[in-house]
């Protein structure tokens, strides 16, 4: 019994070190989360998924995936809301050619958008940190694409949360919502969304903001951002380094 019992070990062992030393090498690991708190309804939600849907089979990012050392990333898709509300839709995947993209996107549009209450961002970069923690692949990068048409109104620190995520060494890539409805429960239009982005959610070297004028410019918008995130120092970066409040080091 303890010789069978030695030997089951034993083959652990060597699986758990075999499954380190092959994790799979990919360009970049990437969080896609999308907002689906009180504000986003029906409509916007359709027009935020279809945006994604289309801006991931596109040729144009497809081939920035294909172009990398690598010419494979690994993707999750996650929806958010409050501290409490992370749904990952579609777990670590990888895409390397159209084929796989396709086959992700098809992943994602067999379940309809979520709606929760609240915007907890840093409830998300805190859940979007252990998901990097618990996927088996190895990226030279590693970056959380957040979109959303709000500020964060609840849940932990939002400058704690983006201090852990840079000690990590992951990048916070933002694209906000830019339009002037009303938002439910906050008296109001979110405005000035694009300068907050900027200023209190991106963090990471190279991070930067792509602006959505109105929901339906969120597909346009996030195409050119996955091409951006994508491509990494292979897209031409023209800004120069700034800081944030709370000594954060970015680009935008």
């Amino acid at each position: 019994m303890k010789l069978v019992l030695m030997i089951a070990l034993s083959a652990l062992v060597l699986l758990g070190g075999r499954t380190t030393a092959t994790a799979e090498q990919v360009d970049l690991e990437l969080v896609l989360a999308v907002d689906v708190s009180a504000s986003v309804d029906t409509y916007e939600a359709r027009l935020q998924r279809q945006g994604y849907l289309r801006a991931l089979v596109h040729p144009t990012v497809i081939r920035a995936i294909t172009s990398g050392e690598h010419q494979k990333i690994a993707v999750t898709y996650i929806e958010w809301a409050g501290s409490d509300k992370q749904h990952i839709v579609v777990g670590w995947t990888i895409i390397r050619d159209a084929a796989s993209a396709r086959a992700f996107a098809a992943r994602i549009s067999r379940t309809a958008p979520a709606s929760e209450w609240w915007t907890s961002i840093s409830g998300l970069i805190d859940f979007a940190i252990g998901r990097f923690a618990a996927n088996r692949h190895k990226g030279d990068r590693r970056v959380i694409d957040i979109s959303g048409d709000g500020r964060h109104n609840e849940g932990g620190n939002l400058k704690a949360a983006r201090a852990r995520a840079l000690k990590a060494g992951i990048t916070i890539n933002g694209l906000p919502i830019v339009n002037n409805r009303p938002q439910p429960f906050l008296g109001g239009a979110q405005r000035n969304l694009d300068r907050y982005f900027k200023q209190h959610v991106i963090v990471g070297p190279g991070a930067f903001v792509i602006i959505a004028r109105g929901f339906k410019d969120f597909g346009r918008a996030i195409r050119i951002k996955l091409v951006r995130e994508i491509a990494g120092s292979r897209w031409p970066l023209a800004a120069r380094p700034m800081t944030l409040p709370g000594t954060l080091p970015v680009r935008r």
